[in-house]
């Protein structure tokens, strides 16, 4: 490793400490000329600049083509404006530079990490722009990448955990696109072409599909033709049309797949809510309690502690751009499968009923309003914050009004907001190992 790495490694070892000592962070936000969507946070204290770039290119938008957003995503950087995937990556690294992308259910990415010296600066724009802007998605790269996710694939089926979690979006999202697997299928990863991954990226990688965040060593003009000399190059076309509506099952489902193991894998729940519901908050507080704090929730209570059914338990709200779901996740021995899953339901009847107590709330309140410095302790952190508020529409306060919006929930919220958005006798319950016949009884609700 040569010495500018070890150096840009120095740097971001200090980022924490020198953002944990700021005031919350400035959001200014803009457009560029072909439409991409910008937000800045200028952070003058280490020579660093971040940069993200978010399309709304993932797997939602892969239509009857499973796979296909994730394929365009991972061949970006395969090859790009007649540079090899080889020559690319040497140069990213001569230049101290990170760059990585990625693509899930809801958005697909392009980051960089580097100096803000101009001359290194401008040198690794210049390569990420012709990777996100001039792929080159030649035949060898396509089929080598292609390769790739067929081979993780596989290793999504040997695992009851990855099964689990691509099963419960299937059954859960059925005819809609959240239901498709972001690492697609292999029969849909094997039917796809290079003709079909380039018509992918015409369409969807445009500047009015894009979110450009930016945090680093840049004043608002730098950030501006940063953000230009990045996806400058992308046609303005427009962004796709929005995802259809996501309604709840309606009534209590169970799914059981097979598999060998001495665990068996659970996830239980329901569509619930977008980002930017007004619900949002008292259902993220008061899940805060009932599962999403680790082991001084009231699941892991009743669960683990006092029954020692499940070594990791816990419930989580995750929205998306249409309603994403409220669920339910743990393991446990095959025989204790129906226990668990009873205790866990009746664990959520009794917090929809009664809600926290004034305690658990107001521990759930100072365990978030006290731990959201660190999340927003570093520029990399900070990054990801804006590149969510960006994509998501949230307002440019959102981070400035957080804790005052979060000690602002009370027991009423919380138990008003679950009480609509979550029905434990009307979910969807996934159990993949071998759980026997007690666990579909508690999961269709017997005590």
């Amino acid at each position: 490793m040569g010495a500018r790495p070890l150096a840009l490694l120095a740097l971001v070892a200090l980022a924490a400490l020198s953002l944990s000592v700021q005031a919350l962070p400035t959001i200014t936000s803009w457009r560029t000329a072909n439409g991409a969507r910008v937000l800045f946070v200028e952070a003058r204290e280490l020579p660093i600049v971040d940069v993200s770039v978010l399309f709304d290119a993932a797997g939602s938008r892969d239509g009857d083509r499973p796979g296909l957003a994730r394929l365009t995503n991972g061949l970006l950087a395969e090859g790009a404006g007649g540079l090899s995937a080889d020559a690319i990556a040497e140069r990213f690294a001569a230049l101290g530079a990170n760059f990585a992308t990625a693509s899930q259910r809801d958005m697909a990415s392009a980051e960089l990490r580097t100096l803000s010296d101009a001359p290194t600066l401008e040198a690794a724009l210049e390569l990420a722009a012709n990777v996100v802007t001039r792929p080159d998605f030649a035949a060898d790269a396509f089929e080598r990448v292609r390769a790739q996710m067929l081979v993780a694939l596989r290793q999504v089926e040997q695992s009851p955990d990855d099964r689990v979690e691509r099963e419960f979006f299937r059954a859960l999202y059925g005819g809609h696109p959240y239901a498709s697997p972001p690492e697609g299928t292999v029969e849909g990863l094997r039917g796809l072409t290079r003709e079909e991954v380039r018509a992918f990226h015409a369409r969807h990688y445009v500047g009015r599909n894009a979110v450009v965040s930016i945090v680093g060593d840049l004043d608002r003009a730098g950030a501006e033709r940063l953000a230009e000399r990045l996806v400058g190059g992308l046609p303005a076309g427009e962004p796709p049309p929005p995802l259809p509506s996501a309604g709840r099952i309606g009534e209590a489902r169970t799914l059981r797949v097979d598999h060998p193991s001495s665990q068996t894998h659970v996830r239980l729940g329901d569509a619930t809510v977008t980002r930017a519901d007004p619900d949002y908050f008292a259902l993220y507080v008061g899940n805060h309690a009932l599962g999403g704090s680790g082991l001084v929730s009231l699941l892991a209570e009743e669960v683990r502690e006092k029954r020692g059914l499940s070594y990791s338990v816990y419930s989580a709200i995750a929205p998306m751009r249409v309603p994403g779901p409220f669920l339910i996740g743990l393991q446990t021995r095959n025989e204790q499968a129906g226990e668990a899953l009873s205790v866990a339901l009746g664990t959520l009847r009794r917090f929809i009923a009664e809600g926290p107590t004034e305690d658990e709330l107001d521990a759930a309140r100072r365990n978030i309003t006290g731990g959201f410095a660190l999340r927003v302790d570093s520029n990399k952190k900070v990054l990801g914050q804006i590149a969510s508020i960006g994509f998501y529409g949230l307002p440019l306060d959102y981070l400035a009004t957080f804790t005052d919006r979060v000690r602002a929930v009370t027991r009423e919220a919380v138990r008003d907001a679950f009480r609509r958005h979550v029905d434990p006798d009307r979910m969807l319950t996934v159990l993949v190992g071998k759980p026997g016949e007690a666990a579909q009884g508690a999961a269709a609700g017997a005590p």
